[in-house]
């Protein structure tokens, strides 16, 4: 069931065409009728508000425009993380065992000396 703050998935005529995040549902004076908000996904942002039933906000196809529609909520992919203890191996290169201490750290960017780095040269 889709609620406030969800990421859904709209489709058109059966094909995903945008993601949107539901800002707010409002009961209209219609029983079973509700004003939802919706923030779409897209370049530029967009705020739209639709008229749409209860079964529609959960998923059940409706039309607009004559165009069939809809709402699909999106579940984060789970990801199971490792639970497991320290991997200590020999290390090839000396033969010493080796564990999570002696692995090498990334380097953080600054995605501001990144873009000075990589900007197109005026010409």
């Amino acid at each position: 069931m889709a609620d406030i703050n969800d990421v859904v998935l709209l489709y058109l005529e059966d094909t995903p065409v945008s993601f949107a995040r539901i800002e707010s549902i409002l009961p209209d004076a219609k029983k079973d009728w509700f004003h939802i908000r919706l923030l779409m996904l897209q370049i530029p942002l967009q705020v739209v508000s639709w008229l749409l039933k209860n079964d529609y906000i959960n998923g059940h196809e409706f039309f607009m425009n004559g165009k069939k529609m809809r709402l699909e909520k999106v579940e984060s992919p789970v990801e199971d993380l490792p639970v497991s203890s320290p991997d200590f191996r020999n290390n090839p290169k000396t033969g010493k065992k080796s564990g999570p201490e002696d692995k090498k750290q990334g380097r953080i960017i600054s995605f501001s000396d990144f873009k000075k780095n990589h900007e197109p040269e005026p010409g």
